[in-house]
């Protein structure tokens, strides 16, 4: 109860401080939404701006300098920057990304028009645009495209006093000073030093005495996606990207890990789901349907081959006209239990929980779980179906359909994902109604071809 207090008056203070903001801006009052404003979280500052009308962001641009203005649209979701740009000054847009880590600027131009991006190079301060022209070059997704030049570099033969010295230079515009790395003459990479060690060591001790040689790197062409996976595995603050001959390039930090691990996510879920690329909230229903259409068209013509595969057995069902009722109660649990199979499939691969030795595992298993599965659920089905059919081998037919589609159907639902990563496709493309779609055609193959084959007891 106390925590639930604390809660409460801490929610009614910070909505008397938005209300206030809010109050200075609709008044114009400069010098009071600046001593309210700047006091804020710059996350909280984001969300205050978001939710203001085009004549209220326009004052708070006059109101911020280009520096608090670049901590605002850093902490603001991609999809919703763009227009923010296209309605400033130009030239404040482009103070605004000389003031950002060239990163999150990267990251923001790469949403923008090439030819806003241009004129906002040419405008904004030449140090600054050299340093995002040469981030704009990396392929997206890889581990250049995501790195910041923005660390503090050292030499292995600088003493502990030099580096302190360094550090209270660099720090300001560097985006973290945990890690420092260590540089040789050639400007290799060849080892890294924590700022608890610098604050221990002597002043006179030099660095390649106190730093760690064993540097874990990644190489600028990295999938972002592996780069993600090392930071959990190993509990990185920072880590360093190098080119081929072990030359630092620039530092990934864990915050641009957790925008990654947000937009992988997001991508697996909308494969999963079907669809060529995220639906974002401001796009048309023009938009959001040319998105959807690929993968709907090709799901429709699986759809259609089911439909002929049925037809194919139509003097079957002639006979037998009963067999239709549990089409879709056996196309219905194969794709069931195979999206569960796809689903565990999936995020192991995503996650690396499984190794080769671990894949053959999680196969064994699967099968083992289709095969329990599909028992339980085949004798079940069999009895109700001889209790309310009064026919005992249609409830054997069925229930041995429904335990032969369901382990065929989990096994193809751990494969198909697995050969997709062999051959380094994205396993999230084994979508979910994929994978329904061809458990469907398995399923009433097994069903048909069965009822087709001892047809001489069901008539």
């Amino acid at each position: 109860m106390k925590h639930d207090s604390f809660d409460e008056q801490y929610e009614e203070k910070y909505r008397e401080h938005f209300q206030a903001v809010q109050l200075s801006l609709n008044e114009e009052n400069m010098e009071g939404f600046r001593s309210d404003f700047l006091e804020m979280h710059p996350y909280d500052q984001a969300m205050f701006f978001k939710e203001q009308q085009i004549v209220n962001r326009q004052h708070i641009y006059s109101y911020l300098s280009p520096e608090e203005m670049a901590e605002v649209m850093i902490n603001i979701e991609l999809e919703d920057i763009t227009d923010y740009f296209t309605e400033m000054d130009p030239r404040y847009a482009a103070m605004i990304f000389s003031e950002m880590p060239a990163d999150d600027a990267v990251d923001i131009l790469n949403e923008l028009d090439k030819e806003q991006v241009a004129s906002f190079l040419i405008i904004m301060d030449e140090e600054a645009a050299d340093e995002i022209k040469q981030l704009l070059h990396y392929e997206e997704k890889t581990a250049g495209s995501i790195m910041t030049t923005e660390y503090v570099a050292i030499f292995k033969n600088q003493t502990v006093k030099e580096t302190m010295q360094l550090l209270k230079t660099e720090a300001p515009n560097a985006e973290t000073i945990y890690y420092l790395f260590a540089l040789d003459e050639e400007k290799h990479l060849v080892g890294v030093v924590s700022i608890r060690d610098l604050i221990i060591a002597d002043e006179d001790v030099i660095i390649e005495e106190i730093m760690s040689s064993q540097v874990v790197a990644v190489s600028v062409a990295k999938n972002q996606e592996d780069v993600a996976q090392m930071f959990r595995d190993y509990d990185f603050l920072a880590l360093p990207v190098v080119d081929f001959q072990d030359h630092l390039l620039g530092i990934i930090t864990v915050d641009d890990i957790l925008d990654v691990m947000e937009e992988e996510a997001s991508e697996d879920y909308t494969r999963l789901a079907a669809m060529s690329d995220t639906d974002r909230k401001n796009d048309t229903a023009f938009t959001s349907a040319k998105k959807r259409l690929p993968w709907l068209i090709i799901l429709l013509f699986l759809g259609l081959f089911t439909a002929s595969l049925i037809g194919r057995f139509e003097a079957t069902l002639n006979q037998v006209a009963v067999l239709a009722i549990f089409i879709p109660l056996i196309a219905g649990m194969a794709g069931n239990t195979g999206t569960q199979a796809l689903a565990v499939a999936v995020r192991g691969l995503a996650t690396g929980d499984y190794g080769n030795d671990g894949k053959m595992k999680l196969i064994l298993r699967e099968a083992a779980t289709g095969l329990i599965t599909g028992s339980i659920c085949g004798v079940l089905i069999s009895v109700v179906i001889y209790v309310w059919q009064g026919n005992l081998f249609l409830g054997l037919l069925v229930g041995f359909s429904i335990m032969a589609s369901l382990i065929v159907a989990t096994l193809a639902g751990a494969l198909i994902p697995m050969i997709m990563h062999k051959f380094n496709i994205d396993p999230a493309v084994a979508s979910g109604p994929f994978i329904t779609t061809i458990n469907d055609i398995m399923s009433i193959l097994i069903y048909f071809g069965l009822a087709t084959t001892f047809m001489a007891y069901l008539v």
